[in-house]
């Protein structure tokens, strides 16, 4: 049994909203309006960020598939977020990923590192991202620290990073909205960065006015406007679902106590920690067997969700 004060959910936090008069209602019109909207969407994410709520691992690990999703989907490739998940977890130790699933490893990678950046770094994930490393590429790192000397509103840095990456490669987009969302946790001194942008990309923050309204791209007109808009958004989002995640992890927390299986509290850790755990996880004191009962039971308190939509090789998660 979890013993209430041994578990590792036992702080409780309530994640913050983005006030409503933040939020995108109609057409922005001004650079000063959006970087107000992205300020104040922008105070509500450093709240939850600071908090560093026990599931906050969850958290950030399935905002890096819904980055991944979008990436994977400008890209010209079919999977999905269900998709993705599936593959990776389908996967056997050491198996190759696949294009779409490098591209995943390189969304989980942002949510689980600091956000220091160096050459070296760079360059693996630029591997995973199919992206030709050249000199011009490995002058990132310097071209973020000037960035950061100069201390830009964070938004304006993230526009400015992702404008620089255009400017070097137009090619490399996922690398730029990587970069970017990165140079956001370097201004605001999060522990680990958040990923955001990327799936903003096909957004209506990125077009002109318009029934036919074309993309802004870095470097045009309004980027940096559309910048401001894509965090507001974003920040929105990425609320919204820390608030889904914070219900769950509580019926988890009540969950906890009723728990008997030896290992279960590695379970509840993996849970906490990542977007999703396979049904027949196995661990030094948790069998296979044990774990199935152990997914079951938790489903059965509504404390985890079944995530595949399959009778076999379930998947679960906050």
């Amino acid at each position: 049994m979890i013993r209430p004060a041994m578990s590792p959910i036992a702080s409780t936090c309530e994640p913050p909203t983005v006030p409503g008069w933040a939020t995108q209602r109609g057409s922005v019109t001004s650079d000063a309006e959006a970087a107000f909207m992205a300020g104040a969407a922008l105070h509500a994410l450093d709240t939850l960020v600071r908090a560093a709520p026990p599931w906050a691992g969850a958290w950030r690990q399935r905002q890096a598939l819904k980055c991944a999703a979008a990436a994977v989907r400008l890209a010209g490739r079919a999977e999905d977020e269900a998709a993705l998940r599936d593959a990776w977890h389908l996967r056997s130790p050491g198996d190759d990923p696949g294009p779409s699933g490098a591209i995943f490893v390189a969304w989980k990678r942002l949510a689980s590192r600091s956000p220091a950046v160096d050459a070296d770094g760079l360059r693996g994930i630029c591997d995973l991202l199919g992206v030709r490393w050249d000199g011009a590429l490995a002058t990132i790192p310097e071209r973020m620290d000037d960035l950061l000397r100069s201390a830009p509103p964070a938004p304006f840095m993230a526009a400015a990073i992702a404008g620089h990456v255009h400017a070097a490669r137009p090619e490399a987009a996922f690398l730029g909205w990587w970069l970017a969302d990165l140079s956001l946790a370097q201004r605001l001194r999060w522990p680990r960065p958040v990923p955001l942008l990327m799936a903003q990309v096909h957004s209506s923050a990125f077009r002109t006015e318009g029934a036919r309204g074309a993309k802004i791209r870095p470097g045009e007109q309004k980027f940096e406007r559309a910048v401001c808009l894509a965090v507001a958004q974003a920040s929105v989002e990425a609320c919204r679902l820390a608030a889904d995640i914070a219900r769950t992890a509580a019926r988890l927390a009540a969950a906890a106590p009723k728990l008997r299986a030896k290992g279960a509290g590695e379970a509840i850790r993996l849970l906490l920690d990542e977007d999703a755990v396979p049904g027949s996880l196995q661990t030094p004191h948790l069998s296979r067997w044990g774990a199935r009962r152990l997914f079951e039971r938790l489903t059965g308190l509504g404390a985890v969700r079944e995530l595949s939509g399959r009778a076999t090789f379930r998947i679960y998660g906050l």
